[in-house]
């Protein structure tokens, strides 16, 4: 019992996550807060600032009845609508801590929407398939704002894949998709951040993803994401990339559906010496992207209590 003039002591347990892969210290760590009803938005900022992964994940309990669970994300300097590792890494979080060894569907309140996310045992372990939000694209990036992003980026026009016009795409948090010739091409990377965040303001979109396609068998893509105006300079494993990749592939013509469904596996985080893969599958109707769902495995690295 606390004593007159004491305040009341908050136990809040915290998680630590690596998503889209099954490995400890591979693909991308995030934060899990899985009680967070008590948190006001100033302290769920100054906890993902703490914590400083690329996102924290917090888990408050649902508002309506038209979902089971309202996530709330941060990164270390401010709240986005939805960040896909770390709701692979919250839903994750919640398989485990109930330990249900059966496929369920949750529906989960973002701030892209309330979006299903389904949890499907792999032994006695999960994998979680988020369906993403609304494909939406802008029209390729103009010539001026092209030629900033080159600079920006390091790069000459006769870098970029002719196949693939640079295009802001998003399914809930939009990205800049850039494709470049090789997977050589993209390790060579080295951005210019500070251009790329002024660069975010006149876009109206905070991430850059430079991809290539791959010859190899295991993944048909791999890539790299840089967000430095919302104090990601590099992640290193992106869902809410891949998937607009997803679309952005079907709609290009780059490959082919095969009974209005395309399947392939994205690979990304080895230039931070964090591999990770995810598996994406477009819906598409007359040649068109509909929906686009990621799937990925995760392990929890450590838990702990944070008192507040």
């Amino acid at each position: 019992m606390s004593t007159s003039g004491e305040e009341t002591r908050r136990a809040l347990r915290v998680y630590q996550v690596d998503a889209f892969t099954a490995t400890k210290f591979a693909g991308n760590p995030a934060v899990v807060v899985s009680d967070a009803d008590a948190l006001s938005p100033d302290e769920m900022q100054a906890i993902a600032r703490e914590m400083n992964c690329s996102e924290t994940a917090f888990l408050l309990s649902p508002v309506a009845d038209d979902h089971d669970i309202w996530v709330r994300y941060f990164t270390p300097t401010s709240e986005v609508p939805i960040c896909g590792h770390a709701t692979i890494a919250a839903h994750y979080v919640r398989a485990r801590e109930v330990g249900a060894f059966a496929a369920r569907r949750v529906r989960a309140k973002t701030g892209a929407g309330i979006l299903p996310v389904d949890i499907e045992p792999v032994g006695r372990d999960f994998e979680v398939t988020m369906t993403q939000g609304a494909v939406e694209f802008a029209p390729p990036l103009r010539e001026r704002q092209l030629a900033e992003l080159l600079e920006a980026l390091g790069l000459d026009s006769d870098d970029l894949d002719p196949r693939c016009p640079p295009q802001i795409v998003s399914t809930g948090h939009s990205k800049v998709l850039v494709g470049l010739k090789t997977v050589a091409d993209v390790d060579q990377l080295r951005p210019d951040l500070a251009a790329l965040q002024s660069l975010s303001i006149a876009l109206g979109c905070n991430g850059y993803f430079a991809f290539a396609l791959t010859r190899e068998s295991s993944a048909l893509t791999y890539g790299r994401m840089f967000a430095p105006a919302i104090g990601i300079n590099e992640d290193p494993v992106t869902g809410n990339a891949n998937g607009p990749l997803g679309a952005y592939l079907v709609e290009h013509h780059l490959v082919d559906a095969i009974d209005d469904r395309f399947d392939f596996t994205a690979r990304q985080g080895d230039a931070l010496g964090r591999p990770g893969s995810m598996r994406v599958a477009v819906t598409v109707k007359d040649a068109h992207p509909t929906s686009v769902a990621v799937t990925g495995r995760a392990v929890i690295v450590f838990s702990t209590e944070l008192i507040l």
